[in-house]
């Protein structure tokens, strides 16, 4: 302990120096917000939107073909996460992106681009969505694209597929998208441009799909697909038109101002060409907004330009907001934002669960679809904060958010990030869903983060959905001890999070779970002191977890043990010495974040700043607490 102490006394001046740089990520309303990078294909899929509209930004496009160009592999293709293998999809989007930009295919960086997509399997084995922005440029035919009837907003809920029985980031995409797919609407691409090269044989179709699993499920799917394709047509053009008029009433309500559609760039892009392809006159206003909102998420640099998918300045806010509580800086604007931001109509969740609206969106805006990890983190962070302050209007809020967050706990005793029961499994069986994304089901991670806020303020195994929840995080832990983490890379984000809150409750065996856990955090440290994983893990026999360590997976695992008391181990201190030695910078370039396994990967970028303030902070109390174990949630 006096080894580690010695360290951290050493460090204090940096960590405040490094506190007050955050300022620069501050707004004067008290938030927090950092930038959020993704693959390739967002910054692409902006790009194939300006020409899609024949609104083509040329300083703009510039900045963003270069940015794409810099992130090429060797290979010649582009990676889903930094130093990722070639992912074909996103290979095919960046280079029909950078073709419509001007590039020639004989340039340098298309030649090494085709031939590495040729290798892979080439255009025509590209997934659905990569497909469906094809068919807007008339690069491949629409009916190459798993069919799906603009009637399907009309199921009825006993209907085995329904809109409310998919996610919410399923449901934003998939209702305006139902529209597009309707319509078919194809880009004027005056110039012609056309990625014939790429395509190594004739079109698959969707019955013989390569990418789909063989099992009953499957071919029945392919099968109801099949008979969908002949039927659907025959049905009049007025149940067609009432479905369209259907799905326009169901997105104007949402579309959320200068926010969004959900929050989330695919559902804005689709919003906006649904509107215009159905009216462009009468939704001029409803198009010019939705345009708007997606142009907010351009980042664009001295050189180089991209998009983020979306915002995060909730997420972002909670965390340094608890680094503030942590080091004794004054939060009362944070408090004051966050009870401004508190969701006050009832969304989506309502269609499972009539509760009172409260809780917090990812982003500044997103009314229908408060997100669960990040009303649960808000949660506490006001709670912490009101123990200081004892304001009734936060003591309210956290009242309103506690109710929310146990109403919105699935059967099996987790949560899910937005949904309630979103477990329908089947449906990742669908022709369309060859992603395998299209459900939010409850996770160890978030459902640690909801026992956190509960448990921190005070409930114990009396609580009936205390003991569902912490039973669930039990019987999710792996044979190697760790906790699969569903929202950050990966088994440390996962393990981390629910060491946190399993710290905070007895249970029987927890001697024996913590054993195991420390077990594999150990294992799994480098030579360096530190701790990595990468997008890789989420595939099973991967070969390694990272090439190299981060300062957020070692902060992750620092206080995961941390919270499993193992503060004086050598591991602990070793761990505390990379984040001082090695990262004052506290940058990464590795990827320690996902939207969708394997599919769609995240860099946020204030992750290597505030997970390691948070880490080195709490350590540094701890020891001047003379204490080996957090007493919070987090």
């Amino acid at each position: 302990m006096d080894k580690l102490k010695f360290l951290i006394d050493s460090e204090k001046i940096k960590i405040k120096k490094l506190l007050k740089n955050q300022n620069n990520f501050k707004a004067k309303d008290g938030y927090f917000v950092y930038e959020l990078e993704a693959d390739v294909t967002i910054p692409s899929e902006y790009i194939l939107l300006m020409h899609f509209l024949v609104k083509i930004e040329l300083k703009l496009e510039k900045k963003i073909t270069k940015y794409i160009i810099s992130i090429q592999n060797k290979e010649g293709g582009w990676p889903l996460f930094y130093n990722g293998e070639t992912d074909l999809s996103a290979s095919v989007k960046a280079y029909y992106a950078l073709k419509l930009s001007g590039l020639s295919e004989k340039s340098l960086v298309l030649s090494k681009a085709k031939k590495c997509i040729i290798e892979k399997g080439g255009a025509n084995s590209v997934n659905v969505f990569t497909k469906i922005s094809l068919a807007l440029f008339n690069q491949i035919p629409w009916k190459s694209i798993p069919f799906m009837p603009i009637e399907i907003i009309k199921f009825p809920k006993w209907f085995p597929f329904h809109i409310y029985k998919i996610s919410y980031w399923s449901r934003t995409v998939l209702i305006p998208l139902l529209i597009i797919m309707h319509e078919k609407p194809v880009a004027s691409n005056p110039n012609a441009i056309d990625i014939d090269e790429l395509f190594t044989n004739e079109i698959v179709k969707p019955k013989s799909e390569k990418s789909l699993s063989q099992s009953l499920l499957s071919v029945l799917f392919l099968f109801l697909e099949t008979v969908s394709r002949l039927l659907f047509p025959l049905l009049p053009t007025s149940i067609k038109e009432k479905s369209k008029k259907d799905i326009i009433n169901w997105l104007l309500p949402r579309l959320n101002g200068e926010d969004g559609l959900g929050g989330i760039f695919p559902a804005m892009v689709n919003a906006l060409i649904a509107l215009k392809t159905v009216d462009e006159n009468k939704y001029k206003s409803q198009i010019f907004t939705i345009k708007k909102s997606i142009d907010n998420l351009v980042i664009e640099q001295k050189d180089t330009a991209y998009c983020q998918p979306c915002v995060s300045p909730v997420w972002d806010t909670g965390w340094m907001g608890l680094v503030n509580l942590e080091n004794n800086i004054p939060s009362d604007d944070i408090a004051n934002w966050f009870l401004k931001k508190e969701i006050k109509i009832k969304g989506d969740w309502t269609e499972e669960r009539n509760l009172d609206p409260a809780g917090w969106a990812f982003q500044y805006n997103n009314a229908y679809y408060p997100d669960v990890d990040d009303t649960a983190l808000v949660g506490m962070f006001l709670d912490r904060y009101n123990k200081q302050k004892n304001r009734k209007d936060v003591k309210e809020c956290i009242t309103r958010t506690k109710k929310w967050i146990i109403g919105m706990q699935s059967k099996n005793g987790g949560w899910g990030a937005f949904d309630i029961n979103n477990t329908r499994n089947y449906l990742n069986y669908i022709p369309f869903a060859d992603h395998g994304a299209l459900l939010d089901p409850p996770t160890a991670d978030v459902s640690a983060r909801c026992l956190s806020f509960l448990l921190q303020l005070g409930d114990t195994n009396e609580k009936k959905y205390i003991r569902k929840g912490v039973k669930y995080l039990l019987n999710e832990q792996e044979k190697d001890g760790s906790w699969y983490g569903r929202w950050g890379t990966n088994y440390l984000y996962g393990t981390w999070s629910v060491l946190s809150a399993l710290n905070l409750i007895n249970f029987k065996n927890k001697k024996e779970v913590f054993f195991r856990a420390i077990e594999y955090l150990n294992n799994m440290q480098r030579d360096d002191g530190g701790w990595g994983e990468d997008g890789k893990s989420y595939y099973k026999n991967y070969e390694s977890f990272s090439k190299k360590s981060t300062p957020s997976q070692t902060s992750w695992a620092l206080m995961a043990l941390h919270a499993a008391g193992e503060i004086e181990c050598e591991n602990f201190y070793k761990g505390v010495n990379y984040l001082v030695k090695n990262n004052h910078k506290f940058e990464e370039e590795y990827y320690t974040a996902v939207g969708f396994p394997k599919v769609f990967y995240l860099k946020y970028h204030g992750y290597a700043k505030y997970f390691p303030l948070l880490a080195l902070s709490k350590i540094k109390n701890q020891i001047s607490k003379n204490s080996i174990k957090p007493i919070y949630g987090i």
